[in-house]
């Protein structure tokens, strides 16, 4: 995979670095310093002009004038020393008082910085090489020592001069870009993908219970009135009620799959009631603590729903518990839900048993998991979530 940036590009074995274009990208980005240099040497003309009164009105002007353009050509030369885009310009008074860092930071001290550090680094060796033209005075001896030493320099201004551009660069892309930005889209990106698929197995449940399981009951019952018509006796009799018993075995399985891709219960009557219910479907007893809940946002409930029908199902799995409990509140504006169990504990998120993603989940929400599962148990996870719509 290529550099993305010129810090990156340094980490390259020599050989490959010193081929690359990220030296030659460095210089052309630094050089692009005598823009705003430039602009600071005329408007230094235009206020000394305008005379002592007028030249101190003039300043505010010029600078005013001047952010958005400087910050505008920051932007765009960034991208020869840091190829990964910036993100989405902020709003309005964020993005000022960025163009207006980013236009001070290159006015004041930034643009001459580079020039001197462009002379030194690159300079210095151009000159040492072309010892013999500029001082032929030094006789041929000390004008060839300067001229190699000028070669043997310029490996060592390459990886200088890119240094330097690099963290100019990510100078640059800290004071422009919003803080958090590409975290706060990855997340956002997340909690998006999380909603499609909510909604898709919201889908997926009206479908199942809307089409497949009307035509299981549509079928149970025809198989029901035809064993009506036949004597008990009959062969027929024997095959049909072996295609009833079926029928009513995949409609209670397709049953619980369609509680178990969306809870209709959760729906209808909220995280309490929901609880209760898959609760009720363990194979393992399950006390449960879930009162007054009321109606919480739709992403908290199906989070925390989530969390506890997978905890449930480790329990069921991995624990050996003979029995377990799930507590629900809320306080402070954070639904706190506990699952404990008494079985042998150990629960370790690297052994698969479902705990990262849990986390993975509630990172979506903001929610925090934690986990105590000390060897011989008992095993309790916590999970808080903040309810905030």
């Amino acid at each position: 995979m290529g550099n993305r940036t010129a810090l990156e590009a340094l980490t390259r074995r020599p050989p490959g670095f010193l081929r690359s274009a990220w030296p030659w990208r460095c210089v052309a980005y630094l050089l692009g310093s005598v823009v705003p240099g430039a602009a600071v040497a005329l408007g230094v003309v235009a206020v000394g002009l305008a005379g002592p009164p007028a030249g101190l009105l003039l300043v505010p002007v010029l600078l005013a004038a001047a952010v958005p353009l400087i910050a505008r050509f920051e932007r765009v030369r960034l991208r020869l020393v840091d190829t990964v885009p910036l993100p989405p310009l902020p709003p309005v008074p964020d993005r000022r008082r960025r163009e207006i860092g980013v236009a001070v930071m290159t006015v004041f001290a930034m643009w001459w910085i580079d020039l001197v550090m462009l002379g030194f680094t690159v300079g210095g060796p151009v000159l040492l090489i072309l010892s013999p033209v500029v001082q032929p005075e030094a006789g041929p001896v000390l004008a060839a020592v300067g001229s190699v030493a000028g070669v043997l320099l310029l490996p060592v201004a390459a990886y200088t001069i890119t240094a330097w551009g690099g963290a100019r660069g990510a100078i640059v892309r800290a004071v422009l870009a919003p803080a958090g930005s590409e975290l706060g889209e990855v997340m956002r990106s997340r909690a998006r993908l999380v909603d499609a698929f909510e909604t898709e197995r919201r889908r997926i449940e009206r479908d199942l219970h809307d089409g497949a399981q009307q035509r299981l009951v549509a079928l149970s019952m025809t198989l029901g009135l035809a064993r009506l018509d036949v004597p008990d006796d009959s062969p027929t009799a024997r095959m049909l009620d072996v295609a009833h018993g079926e029928a009513r075995q995949a409609l209670a399985e397709l049953r619980e799959l369609i509680r178990g891709v969306h809870s209709q219960v959760l729906t209808d009557r909220g995280l309490g009631a929901a609880i209760r219910d898959v609760a009720g479907r363990s194979p393992v007893p399950v006390d449960v603590d879930a009162d007054e809940l009321g109606r919480l946002p739709a992403p908290v409930e199906v989070t925390a729903y989530y969390v506890v029908s997978e905890a449930l199902a480790n329990v069921a799995r991995h624990s050996g518990a003979t029995r377990a409990a799930v507590t629900a509140r809320t306080a402070a504006g954070t639904l706190a839900v506990e699952v404990r169990d008494d079985g042998v504990g150990g629960a370790d998120p690297a052994r698969g048993t479902g705990l990262t993603g849990l986390a993975d989940r509630l990172a979506v929400v903001a929610g925090r998991l934690s986990v105590s599962s000390p060897p011989g148990g008992p095993t309790l996870v916590r999970v808080e979530i903040p309810c905030a719509s």
